[in-house]
């Protein structure tokens, strides 16, 4: 008994897990033809202040990172 409680306790976990993957913003998916959102924030590190236009053609490699 308890353990098929534990069961369906974790089948509801994943459930809702996947739920809230599948509605979150990061799991919005690339939209062709779309424009890509202006480069914001700062500063900006060996380079002066870029546009997407300054990048249209080229190769970007968009590393993310942060303190911690």
């Amino acid at each position: 008994m308890i353990d098929a409680m534990r069961i369906s306790a974790a089948r509801l976990a994943v459930l809702a897990l996947a739920v809230l993957a599948a509605v979150s913003p990061a799991a919005a998916q690339p939209r062709p033809g779309v424009a890509a959102p202006e480069l914001t924030g700062g500063p900006w590190i060996n380079s002066r202040p870029l546009a997407l236009a300054d990048l249209r053609g080229r190769v970007v490699l968009v590393e993310f990172w942060t303190y911690g």
